[in-house]
């Protein structure tokens, strides 16, 4: 009986190491292959294109100053119209014009101490608004603004409020060839790479699409828009 368990156990304890054996040769080559996969190339892939913008929002911002109250007002009104009269002529939609309310200062009100007297009591600012999504019309308007200099219409300029700006909407439509072309892009530079290293292309590890950015082409041309993207993708490296 004693000899016939030392027999089972000697068995069962080269059975175990056998085992053990096998386990840890799978998991050998189970580590070998996974370090394999490990090898990775991580890409850029870049798309970028030139769009004209869809709407220009571009604010007409002009002053008058007066020591009669009503006077003033009524040099806003006339120039407002002779702006808007300027515009419909031009071929600006009356839809695409709006107007804010004068913004006024007393500088009476406003002196301290010592402060010299202003000419002009009052002062006021007053903008008109076109909104339109006729770009080449509204440029073309804005080079003639100088006829209306001429009749006494003082403009304003410089300041945040009266900045043109430019607006891009269609990002949507153009943003899957965009990704496409950034992830092609991409691919082709890590082709190349495998290449190089004599090495074979796998699948996507991982990828990630950077945001759009839409910026003026340059500062003379603020209604060419530049679309830009960066896809960024991590391929497996094989021998």
């Amino acid at each position: 009986m004693t000899v016939s368990n030392k027999s089972s156990a000697l068995i069962l304890g080269v059975c175990l190491i056998i085992a053990l054996s096998s386990l840890g040769s799978l998991l050998g080559d189970a580590a070998i292959k996974f370090k394999e996969y490990e090898r990775t190339v991580t890409v850029k892939g870049l798309s970028e294109r030139e769009y004209s913008a869809d709407i220009v929002i571009w604010p007409i911002q002009f002053s008058s100053a007066s020591n009669n109250l009503e006077q003033m007002y009524e040099s806003i009104d006339a120039s407002t119209e002779k702006i808007k009269a300027f515009l419909e002529s031009a071929g600006i939609n009356a839809n695409e014009i709006s107007y804010s309310s004068p913004a006024i200062t007393d500088k009476s009100a406003q002196r301290y101490g010592n402060q010299a007297r202003a000419e002009f009591r009052y002062t006021a600012s007053q903008t008109v608004t076109v909104y339109s999504k006729n770009i080449s019309v509204v440029r073309d308007v804005m080079g003639k603004m100088s006829s209306l200099g001429k009749q006494g219409i003082v403009f304003t300029a410089g300041n945040y409020h009266s900045q043109t700006e430019y607006i891009f909407t269609r990002l949507n439509q153009i943003k899957p060839d965009m990704i496409e072309e950034a992830t092609r892009k991409a691919r082709e530079v890590a082709e190349k790479f495998a290449a190089d290293s004599k090495s074979t292309l796998g699948t996507i590890k991982s990828a990630s699409q950077g945001q759009f950015s839409i910026n003026a082409r340059d500062k003379n041309n603020p209604h060419i828009k530049k679309v830009r993207v960066v896809s960024t993708v991590a391929y497996y490296l094989s021998d």
